[in-house]
């Protein structure tokens, strides 16, 4: 038996956090910010936005089954899956990890939808970092700033899916982009798209491409002027 007095004791420092992952365990590692949309009924019917806080990101969408009016004529244009890297500027993602960490790091309940609440997909919000972790899913919620994340997500998302669109028809339609350019010029007006930096090379390719419509060019050279980066 080893006496008492012989033995060195070592005491290390085991702090618990919200989400109960140990304060350190992920040190180094830049924290992460991940939203998963699904609805059934949408095209694409799920896709994964992850933003991290040194401003990387990435978003994966999978595109589902040809959805029918129930006519046999399809409701939604098809779509293609993506998977790529993107950016995210500074002002947007300070703002998002703040709202991560004044919501206790989404280890809280966030859906606030009744029986009356129409369902508009199921979101996902997920914060991994050296804090620790946490995660909730909901239909709706009537937390403010729950609810301006999410429409944070899902404009990028839109961004991200009419810069799809207007390759898939540079490449195979160019009739077509006369008007989703306007719509695209819409969205972002109103704020329903943003980081458009992130279809930066499509938006390049239209304004420099004297075979496609002069308003195209424009229209293409005009959102490249608003897109910034950091």
């Amino acid at each position: 038996m080893i006496p008492l007095r012989s033995m060195a004791w070592v005491v290390l420092p085991f702090i618990f956090v919200p989400g109960g992952a140990p304060a350190g365990a992920q040190a180094g590692t830049p924290a992460q910010i991940r939203f998963t949309y699904e609805n059934p009924k949408l095209q694409p019917q799920k896709y994964v936005l992850t933003v991290g806080e040194d401003g990387t990101g990435h978003f994966r969408s999978e595109a589902g089954p040809a959805v029918s009016d129930g006519q046999g004529v399809p409701a939604e244009s098809p779509v293609e899956s993506l998977d790529r890297p993107i950016h995210i500027s500074k002002a947007l993602r300070e703002s998002m990890f703040a709202t991560a960490r004044k919501n206790k790091l989404f280890a809280i309940p966030c859906d606030d939808g009744g029986k009356n609440i129409a369902f508009q997909g199921t979101k996902t919000l997920a914060y991994e970092g050296p804090e620790g972790q946490g995660s909730c899913v909901y239909n709706w919620s009537k937390n403010p700033q729950i609810d301006k994340l999410t429409d944070q997500f899902e404009s990028m998302a839109a961004t991200l899916d009419e810069g799809s669109k207007l390759q898939r028809e540079y490449e195979h339609g160019r009739l077509s982009l006369d008007s989703e350019m306007e719509i695209l010029d819409q969205m972002v007006s109103e704020g329903r798209a943003i980081e458009v930096e992130n279809i930066a090379p499509i938006l390049r390719t239209l304004a420099s491409d004297e075979a496609v419509l002069q308003r195209v060019q424009r229209r293409a050279q005009a959102l490249l002027q608003k897109a910034k980066t950091d």
